[in-house]
């Protein structure tokens, strides 16, 4: 099948306004990559100072013969999803050394857990945590030592702050291993019935505990389809992982055979063998779009909006809000994962997962085939799934047929036709909605407007019964350089409560929403933001807005709105507090959301 003309479009679009920024990226590489092994450069000093206290491997490592690689990890035991990577350095040690090679812990980077700070002021420090990352990795690789490194991250800003950190030393090689899913508990469905009902007062706190901890039950990813999931179908999809590596549970024998069998292959692709694969050759513009393109047929995470194109720029590549639009308007939305349906994302592996994914994707042109991955040329190795035979990993073609319809279904017969991601423009702002969990009948809204400050604002009103008509929920001042641009996820049980009493409502804010986040109409990333004097800081309690993601427009309706002056706001109490201190450095220099309110790219 040839390539889709509109994919191939956007490509050529994106290729041609990168060149000069991926010019000057791939020369830094190459020049780098032409001074040879890192250690020949360390005098023997710096060298015994690096290999001090690695026992049994100092010889190898001293006499500089056998790659040695850097493992770069974000290991804590207060995220599920990373507590398994507990027992990985020792394993990619064993498995580097059996294969004649080295592995040394390089660093560690932080990885907070944004279940834990949802609503809570530490959420303010979750965007930024991506760019400490992306600080922490070169921090790890500088002294200089590695020949490969393999990343361990899983969760929302540790795997975009890692691939940052990746592809500013481009010119090693680079395999992210994943921990994979924890497994299912309670339906995420039916713990989303449970929030409600104690958002309406229906319940009790003890039975609102019962329900989440039966939910995260145990080590590994969150099971739904938020944005550590879509991370791992990420990195997958753009050759980054193993072949069928992103949700293989933690702590099983294939699960430590893919770990082992990544290690030894991050030795094989050096420069001191014959398949050199630094990651600079794989994150090219067409490894990107075959992101994109996997995030619109899984229905991802909003939150990859913004990490995509911060991503890319560390690559030399220029990503727009209008080529994830364009890429939607031709991707057939083929998974239904919570939040978009009510299977978790350990059905859509043993519906067929990735493998079938792929293979229907590149059936229909719709895939770059022809890209470099850490696999091998060619995206059509990942139509393979791993087995486990006599204790190593095996490749064998993976089904060609969905396993559950209802979870899984072929490109030519999706869930729906486009992606479900739509940008919104106006007179409020440029930002972006995903309706592929939103009712259809709730595409276009308009309404009187009421606006907020920040969430627990909203909260107050709806416990104090003020929410009696439709409603466009305004949260404002929510951009990164006001708070860090939080999450609002907190605000979903609310407003559903609203919705399923009849009500049509919509959120509208320059924050951000939680890759669960599905069925209630959001605008969010609305750019520029109110703190820097964007639309939001105009609108008035009362005004009707329209937020229409059918014409894929966000505007107010008030004749003299053009006219008004920006209100302000007192943001002085967002600078202090659980670490907000630190951060004012970040507020003051993040850039727009529209292009990935980054700071460190």
């Amino acid at each position: 099948m040839p390539l889709d003309a509109t994919i191939a479009r956007v490509t050529e679009a994106i290729e041609a306004r990168s060149e000069g920024r991926r010019a000057t990226y791939l020369d830094r590489m190459r020049r780098a990559a032409d001074e040879g092994p890192r250690r020949a450069h360390l005098t023997c000093g710096n060298q015994a100072h690096a290999y001090a206290a690695m026992g049994q491997d100092q010889s190898a490592l001293a006499e500089g013969r056998a790659p040695n690689l850097g493992i770069v990890t974000a290991y804590n035991d207060m995220l599920s999803a990373h507590q398994p990577f507990e027992r990985f350095p020792q394993l990619i040690r064993d498995a580097a050394r059996s294969a004649g090679g080295t592995a040394q812990v390089a660093g560690g980077v932080p990885a907070m857990c944004d279940g834990v700070t949802q609503g809570q002021v530490g959420m303010e420090l979750s965007l930024f945590s991506r760019d400490v990352i992306a600080l922490a990795t070169g921090v790890s690789l500088s002294h200089n030592t590695f020949d490969a490194a393999v990343y361990l991250g899983v969760c929302d800003k540790i795997v975009p702050g890692l691939v940052i950190g990746a592809a500013t030393f481009g010119y090693i090689p680079g395999i992210f291993l994943p921990a994979g899913p924890m497994t299912s508990g309670l339906p995420n469905d039916e713990k989303s019935k449970v929030r409600q009902r104690f958002a309406a007062g229906e319940i009790g706190r003890d039975e609102l505990m019962k329900a989440e901890m039966q939910s995260y039950h145990g080590p590994g990813t969150c099971t739904f389809y938020g944005t550590a999931n879509s991370n791992q179908m990420l990195m997958e999809i753009m050759g980054l992982h193993l072949p069928g590596a992103s949700f293989v549970n933690p702590n099983t024998p294939l699960r430590d055979a893919l770990t082992e069998t990544g290690a030894k292959r991050a030795l094989e692709i050096t420069r001191l063998g014959n398949d050199y694969r630094p990651v600079c050759d794989i994150l090219d513009a067409k490894a990107f779009v075959n992101g994109i393109v996997g995030l619109m047929a899984t229905g991802g995470s909003t939150n990859l909006v913004l990490h995509l194109p911060a991503m890319a720029r560390a690559a030399g590549i220029e990503l727009e809000l209008e080529d994830f639009e364009a890429i939607s308007s031709v991707t057939p939305l083929m998974a239904k994962v919570y939040p978009n349906g009510l299977a978790d994302v350990n059905h859509f592996h043993a519906a067929g997962g990735l493998q079938y994914l792929i293979g229907e994707l590149l059936d229909a042109g719709l895939l770059h085939e022809d890209v470099h991955t850490v696999a091998g040329d060619g995206l059509s190795l990942y139509r393979q799934e791993p087995k486990l035979k006599d204790g190593a990993v095996t490749y064998q073609p993976a089904a060609r047929d969905s396993q559950n319809d209802k979870i899984l279904r072929p490109a030519s017969d999706p869930f729906q036709k486009t992606g479900g991601l739509k940008q919104l423009e106006g007179n409020l702002g440029h930002g972006m909605m995903k309706t592929s969990a939103v009712d259809p009948s709730r595409h276009v809204i308009e309404a009187k407007a009421r606006v907020f400050q920040d969430q627990a604002e909203v909260k107050e009103a709806f416990k104090a019964g003020e929410f009696t008509e439709d409603t466009i929920v305004v949260v404002r001042f929510q951009g990164p350089s006001a708070n860090g641009m939080p999450e609002l996820h907190s605000l979903t049980p609310t407003l559903a409560v609203l919705q399923d009493r009849g009500l049509k409502v919509a959120l509208v804010t320059d924050g951000r929403m939680s890759g669960a986040s599905g069925k209630v109409p959001s605008a969010i990333h609305v750019s520029p933001e109110a703190a820097k004097g964007g639309p939001l800081a105009r609108l008035r309690d009362g005004d009707v807005v329209r937020v229409d993601a059918v014409a894929g427009t966000l505007t107010c309706l008030a004749e003299d709105f053009e006219t008004r002056e920006p209100v302000t706001a007192d943001l002085s109490g967002n600078g202090h507090g659980v670490g907000r201190e630190l951060f004012e450095a970040f507020r003051q220099n993040v850039g727009l959301a529209s292009n990935g309110a980054a700071v460190v790219v």
